[in-house]
C-alpha cells in the first residue's frame, strides 16, 4: 500500500462517519456524542500523523511544498472546529449548523488533498518513499494512541 491509497482510506472512513452524523436529528445525543467521538479521535490521528509523515515528506520538495501552508491550516480550521463542537451541546440547531460546516471544510481538504497535493506528491516521491511514507504514517498513528494525545 503507499500513502495515497492509505490517505484514501483514512478519507473515506471519516466521510462514512461524517454521513452517519447527518442523518442523525437533535434528539439523537447518544449516537451524535459517539459519533463524534469517533470523527474527533480518526481525525486527530490523522491530521497529527500526515503532517508528520506525508507533509514532512513534501515540505522540502519545491515540486510540491506550495501546497503545505493551505493545507496546514485547514488542518488547523478543522481542529478548532472540532473542539468548537465538542464543547457545545449536540442537541441544538447551533451544533448541527456547526458541524456542517465542519463537513463541508473537510470535504474541500480531501478534494484538494487528493486533487492537487497528490498530483504534485507524485512527481515528487518514488514509489518506494510513497509505500514507506504509508508505513511510518501508520506507525505514527499508533505512537500517537498510545502517547495519550487524544484525551487532550
Amino acid at each position: 500500500m503507499d500513502i495515497y491509497t492509505y490517505l484514501k482510506t483514512d478519507h473515506q472512513k471519516v466521510a462514512k462517519l461524517l454521513d452517519e452524523v447527518e442523518q442523525t436529528t437533535e434528539r439523537a445525543a447518544k449516537t451524535r456524542t459517539d459519533l463524534f467521538a469517533k470523527i474527533k479521535r480518526e481525525l486527530t490521528l490523522h491530521a497529527k500523523a500526515e503532517e508528520k509523515t506525508f507533509y514532512a515528506a513534501l515540505k522540502n520538495n519545491e515540486k510540491a511544498s506550495d501546497l503545505l501552508p493551505e493545507a496546514y491550516a485547514e488542518h488547523t480550521l478543522i481542529e478548532q472546529l472540532l473542539q468548537e463542537l465538542d464543547n457545545e451541546d449536540c442537541t441544538t440547531e447551533a451544533w448541527t449548523g456547526k458541524f456542517k460546516v465542519l463537513k463541508e471544510n473537510i470535504e474541500h481538504h480531501v478534494e484538494e488533498e487528493e486533487g492537487e497535493i497528490f498530483s504534485k506528491a507524485r512527481k515528487a516521491l518514488t514509489n518506494q518513499q510513497a509505500a514507506e511514507l504509508a508505513n511510518l504514517m501508520e506507525a505514527e498513528k499508533e505512537r500517537l494512541q498510545g502517547s495519550g494525545i487524544l484525551s487532550r
